[in-house]
């Protein structure tokens, strides 16, 4: 088993000279001000910093290929879950509850249409934020109905003479009114289904439309970075870049005013499913990046799924190394669910 430290990459380094490398980073990825802005949410009047944002994030959706790798038809099932993965999500929210912190959800919509929904009420009622992650997982960037989702594909007459936008626009407000129905509340916040290395900035359309909807931030972008691991020389390699594109991690503000929460690399699909890692693999990548984070008083934002880590990690370890992590930081880190954290880049932004 790997010990879990940090990468070289971690080492400390001037935090002038760590501003000054984010915001090039920043103008490069064509991100202004992002993690500058992140930096400069994280600091008191005085310029003193305040701690790293650890925010932990489940999508509730099922994946393709868990538990077995031939049950490929939750791509047209997400929302139906499977008590595993609804007792995991349950047990998960209880740890972070426990450590101090909360827990940030994001659902698909068709959940609400299973008849026994108390497990996630139970979650709401323990302080949990749920987020909207459209009704049935599509893309919002597609351009053509087919595009959408699996779902369409098989069943095109669901979305037959509506343009992808239309079915857009609907499958986000669906999803909002089902939450509102079944477990009153309205969405904290929305993460869309997959992650784009570029966000919105090229769909500002689809950032009109959220805000159009209510919503002041979004949850979609994840940084490119490297996975695939051949050797020892290769696993340090991946994990030191992964620690790196924490700096592509950091929330920004789009020209439109809505604000972008990204994703932290490394998720559990990308490891676990697309490169085939092991759990000692995937925990050290996660201390490393989380303990950067706290080092830089950053933001981290860990994206998992449920229906992934009851099969790959049915003991918790991940979600218990970042409690640890957090509250072994001498104060140097809090937990902050997404909203937290839009507050306070709004807070700087404007």
């Amino acid at each position: 088993m790997k010990s879990y430290h940090s990468s070289s990459s971690t080492s400390a380094i001037d935090r002038r000279t760590w501003l000054q490398q984010t915001a090039g980073l920043a103008t490069m990825l064509g991100l202004p001000r992002a993690t500058a802005l992140a930096a400069r949410s994280n600091e008191s009047q005085d310029g003193s910093v305040k701690h790293a944002m650890i925010a932990i994030t489940l999508d509730l959706e099922m994946s393709a290929q868990y538990p077995t790798k031939d049950q490929v038809h939750w791509n047209y099932e997400k929302g139906n879950l499977n008590e595993e993965t609804k007792r995991y999500a349950v047990e998960a929210a209880r740890r972070v509850k426990q450590a101090g912190g909360t827990l940030h959800f994001f659902v698909v919509g068709r959940v609400f249409e299973q008849e026994n929904i108390d497990w996630l009420r139970e979650i709401v009622a323990a302080g949990h934020p749920v987020g909207n992650h459209t009704y049935d997982h599509i893309n919002v960037k597609a351009q053509t109905p087919e595009d959408l989702q699996f779902r369409f594909r098989r069943a095109p007459w669901l979305v037959e003479g509506r343009t992808s936008h239309e079915v857009i626009v609907e499958n986000i407000r669906l999803t909002t009114e089902a939450m509102k129905h079944r477990i009153d509340v309205s969405p904290a916040g929305f993460r869309t289904p997959g992650g784009f290395n570029n966000g919105l900035h090229d769909v500002p359309e689809i950032q009109q439309l959220l805000i159009d909807q209510g919503y002041r931030w979004v949850s979609s972008l994840y940084p490119s970075h490297r996975a695939a691991i051949t050797g020892d020389a290769t696993w340090n390699e991946v994990r030191a870049d992964i620690v790196a594109q924490q700096q592509a991690s950091q929330p920004f503000v789009y020209p439109s005013g809505l604000i972008e929460i990204p994703m932290s690399p490394i998720s559990d699909v990308t490891a676990f499913r697309a490169h085939q890692w092991k759990l000692d693999q995937f925990l050290e990548a996660i201390q490393a990046a989380v303990s950067w984070t706290i080092e830089h008083r950053a933001v981290f934002d860990f994206l998992a799924h449920p229906s992934c880590l009851y099969v790959t990690d049915p003991e918790f370890r991940t979600i218990d190394l970042i409690c640890d992590l957090v509250n072994k930081s001498q104060d140097k880190a809090e937990f902050a669910d997404l909203d937290r954290i839009a507050r306070s880049v709004a807070a700087v932004s404007q």
